[in-house]
């Protein structure tokens, strides 16, 4: 028996074990797609060993001769050093001052291709560099490619979301591996009105190939390498036309982890903004794994290559504009109401818990079972949604709502994208997934979150509400300050700019305090299986002025549950005589 459980753990991480590591979602929303015509692209970074907080590189003018140290994003090493170039620019976290954004996750693709001997820029470098030196998302994926195809590429396969304040694109990219240097690679310009995201399994299918990319033409709405195909031809990747070359089905063949664990997470989106895909039950067998292989997709074009038919498009068209509440919703979506809820199985055990812990799969009796792998959950280290404005000055048109843990319950707090500091509460540096501080944001919405994990549906209400609260405030709050912004840039560009530093570093540690006290009174409410009475967030007393509690409540595990405990027991728990 212990030579079965392990081969067949053994073939569960060759098929599905990318999942436990790369697990994040992007989601791509154009200018005519979201109700303010702004361009909003959203990540989720999730990982076991992932502290959530907001790094910043304020910019810089450098000399001839200047060098930038290359660190690896996971885990920190230093990997090389590159030229610096003459000036670089202001960036928090994910975005910089020019309102260009970035998110990603990781497909990995073919393993031959995974590891490219001397090369040391890995994605999240590319990130960062890329937003130091890039004043649009068309500049970004050029800034990102010469530097691949210079020094060559350390990481796997890529998806990346890169907006600006006026278009959203997707780029997918992988190394050449042992055979040659650098990365085939595609970005998609994605059509104004319409929304896009990925979510560790490559997108882009076909694609009308350039005989050039012409990085100035506005027309122009695919780049790629120029031997993309060319490649995948000329090792054996691919046999067939290059009008029907598949980018996602050459470097990284979808198989069942690709849609339950992957694309599931973007149908999360696509259903609830759009009645086609929500009511089209192909899809709906896609994202379960079952998939089709018809001659034609879903979409008529000719299937000559036998590839999965019935996956998802690239992007949608919403029934109506997004608002930036939507969006922040929808990062917050564990599958609730579709034929992969996790609230109603006995694993959400009496308190509707939509969360399974981790690992991924699990075998009873030579049977792989797995754990759904939804949007939001419980190891995400900070989440954002990066909303550009091109109504607005570049130094303030752009806002990174930030929020760290689990996106589920926490709260995106608004940073100007040209703030000159970030808030203490979270700095880099202050605490670590080892480290605790009073004072860090991660900590203060982890303890909340934990909590709410012991009774979801007893708990998470009043999350929801306290979290709705403060982000529409914060939303009337930076119509205010834009506006004064706006004034004082007429008098002083660089007051505008400390007006909305102010603003983002006072919002930030004072939203952390106030989270604090609101784990206070959570805990002291839901102790003991009990649930005091509250009016507001304030605890009440039994009225005679001692603070003595009134009688709490003891809501106990709910009939269905009650049910499943008694199970197998037989009369060991029966009360006689009733």
């Amino acid at each position: 028996m212990v030579k079965r459980i392990f081969l067949v753990s053994f073939f569960l991480f060759s098929i599905f074990g990318f999942t436990s590591v790369w697990a994040c979602t992007n989601f791509i929303i154009t200018k005519g797609a979201s109700s303010d015509r702004s361009v909003m692209i959203t990540y989720a970074a999730d990982s076991h060993t992932r502290y959530g907080a907001l790094a910043f590189y304020p910019a810089a003018d450098h000399k001839p001769g200047d060098l930038c140290e290359i660190y690896h994003y996971e885990n920190g090493k230093m990997l090389g050093i590159i030229p610096e170039v003459p000036h670089t620019y202001s960036v928090i976290q994910f975005m910089n001052e020019y309102q260009v954004a970035i998110g990603e996750t990781t497909f990995g693709g073919l393993d031959s291709l995974n590891r490219q001997p001397g090369a040391f820029l890995d994605y999240g470098s590319l990130m960062k560099i890329g937003l130091q030196r890039s004043k649009s998302a068309r500049e970004m994926i050029k800034v990102i490619t010469d530097l691949v195809e210079k020094y060559g590429y350390a990481s796997g396969g890529e998806s990346f979301s890169i907006s600006d304040a006026n278009e959203a694109w997707i780029m997918e990219i992988i190394g050449k591996g042992k055979y040659e240097k650098g990365a085939v690679w595609v970005a998609r310009l994605i059509p104004d009105g319409y929304v896009s995201g990925h979510a560790n399994q490559a997108r882009i299918t076909t694609f009308p190939f350039q005989k050039t990319n012409n990085w100035t033409d506005p027309k122009q709405t695919v780049y790629h390498s120029a031997d993309v195909i060319s490649f995948a031809k000329k090792y054996g990747f691919y046999k067939g036309t290059d009008e029907s070359f598949s980018f996602s089905d050459v470097f990284n063949p979808l198989n069942f982890s690709g849609a339950r664990f992957c694309d599931a997470r973007v149908w999360s989106l696509f259903r609830r903004i759009n009645k086609d895909i929500r009511e089209n039950t192909d899809y709906k067998s896609y994202v379960q794994g079952l998939f089709l292989h018809n001659l034609v997709f879903l979409d008529g074009n000719k299937n000559p290559n036998g590839f999965v038919s019935n996956r998802l498009p690239l992007w949608v068209k919403p029934d109506s504009p997004l608002t930036l509440q939507q969006v922040k919703d929808a990062m917050r979506d564990h599958y609730e109401d579709t034929p992969l809820d996790m609230r109603n199985d006995p694993g959400a055990g009496p308190f509707k818990l939509p969360y399974r812990w981790r690992p991924m799969e699990f075998v009873v009796d030579s049977v792989i079972y797995l754990n759904e792998r939804a949007v939001a959950t419980q190891q995400t280290g900070y989440s954002f949604v990066a909303q550009s404005r091109s109504w607005l000055p570049d130094s303030f048109g752009g806002i990174f709502w930030f929020g760290v843990d689990d996106a589920d319950g926490c709260v995106y707090a608004p940073m100007y994208c040209g703030i000159t500091k970030v808030p203490e509460s979270y700095a880099v540096g202050n605490g670590s997934m080892i480290t605790w501080s009073e004072t860090s944001a991660y900590w203060a919405f982890s303890m909340v979150n934990n909590w709410a994990y012991t009774r979801y549906n007893l708990i998470h209400p009043e999350i929801e509400k306290y979290q709705q609260q403060l982000e529409n405030q914060f939303a009337t709050e930076v119509n205010v300050v834009d506006k004064q912004a706006l004034e004082l840039l007429k008098l002083d560009p660089a007051k505008a700019r400390e007006y909305v530093t102010s603003y983002s570093v006072f919002t930030g540690n004072k939203l952390v305090s106030d989270w604090k006290i609101f784990f206070q009174y959570l805990f002291m409410k839901y102790i003991d299986g009990n649930v005091k009475n509250s009016d507001g967030r304030k605890l009440l007393d039994n009225g005679n002025g001692k603070n003595i509690p009134k009688t709490p409540s003891q809501p106990g595990y709910g009939k269905d549950w009650e049910r499943i405990m008694i199970q197998g027991t037989g009369e060991r728990l029966v009360v006689p005589g009733k």
